[in-house]
């Protein structure tokens, strides 16, 4: 059997930009195999869509709160989404 698949929208804060989150998010999302996207936004943050299994997403935002080597995440917040079937993960 399966498991379910969930999909949440994250909003990370910190250090995050300029620091190689983006791509090492995707390569993480990839091995993973969690579908998706990620972000910089305009305030500093980078969003990212995180769609799978419950357990690789999960993993994905216990990534979220670490972040690549020289970023340095002070919060992370987390929206549940309805899945929307997503394939694939893209660095926006």
């Amino acid at each position: 059997m399966s498991e379910r698949v969930v999909a949440v929208r994250v909003l990370v804060s910190g250090r995050v930009q300029g620091v190689w989150f983006r791509q090492s998010c995707a390569q993480a999302a990839r091995a993973a195999g969690v579908s998706g996207w990620v972000r910089n936004r305009a305030d500093g943050r980078v969003e990212a869509w995180f769609e799978g299994g419950r357990s690789a997403v999960e993993a994905m935002l216990d990534w979220s709160r670490v972040g690549p080597p020289r970023a340095r995440v002070e919060a992370v917040a987390i929206e549940d989404e309805a899945p929307t079937g997503a394939s694939g993960f893209a660095v926006e």
